[in-house]
């Protein structure tokens, strides 16, 4: 299982970035469910926050510092996140962290249900 995460990059205050994120399985294991997906971010020096989250019934939780700028959404037919970000100012440079939680698949081994962790993508922020 793989989170596959992409969007983040530099932009200048104001600015505008969307990250995806979608979580990939091998031929041989199938995703029953997802209960909740969500964007986590890190910057330099700081603890690991929430940004936003997503249940797989589309109740949402976000940050307020990020309220009103950054919208999640999902496709859960393609067992994707995304994260539009817009109005960035610096303070939002971080690392950006996918996170699904109690993902529920089929192996061929059984049937197991774990939380997953994207690789972390950079979002810089910067005149």
């Amino acid at each position: 299982v793989q989170l596959v995460e992409s969007g983040g990059g530099f932009v200048q205050p104001g600015g505008s970035l969307r990250l995806s994120c979608e979580v990939s399985v091998s031929a041989a294991e199938q995703i029953l469910s997802i209960s909740a997906m969500g964007w986590y971010r890190q910057a330099p020096g700081k603890q690991r926050e929430l940004v936003a989250s997503i249940t797989s019934s589309g109740s949402v939780t976000s940050a307020d510092s990020v309220k009103g700028r950054f919208t999640i959404s999902e496709d859960n037919a393609k067992n994707t996140v995304f994260l539009q970000m817009n109005s960035l100012k610096p303070e939002d440079t971080a690392i950006y962290y996918c996170n699904a939680e109690r993902v529920v698949i089929t192996t061929t081994v059984g049937t197991i249900t774990t939380d997953y962790w994207g690789q972390g993508t950079q979002v810089t922020v910067s005149s």
